[in-house]
């Protein structure tokens, strides 16, 4: 498996420190399992009135993300 499917749902609410709620619904094998995934959980209370929040990000694995380190500001 050279890839991973990262479900996210991302919501602006300016009442929360950094104005987003993020969540990682799950991580699934492929992109079919995780467009399942999201069918799934739309249908959930606050989910489904929010569904343009829903993304579906491919992920590599077995590589490293940060090789330029951070700054903090």
């Amino acid at each position: 498996m050279k890839h991973v499917y990262l479900l996210w749902h991302t919501y602006v609410d300016e009442t929360l420190a950094g104005g987003e709620d993020v969540k990682l619904i799950g991580v699934y094998s492929s992109k079919e399992l995780a467009d399942a995934a999201l069918v799934r959980i739309s249908k959930f209370k606050g989910f489904s009135d929010q569904l343009e929040g829903f993304e579906i990000s491919p992920y590599e694995v077995d590589i490293d993300s940060w090789k330029a380190g951070f700054t903090l500001v």
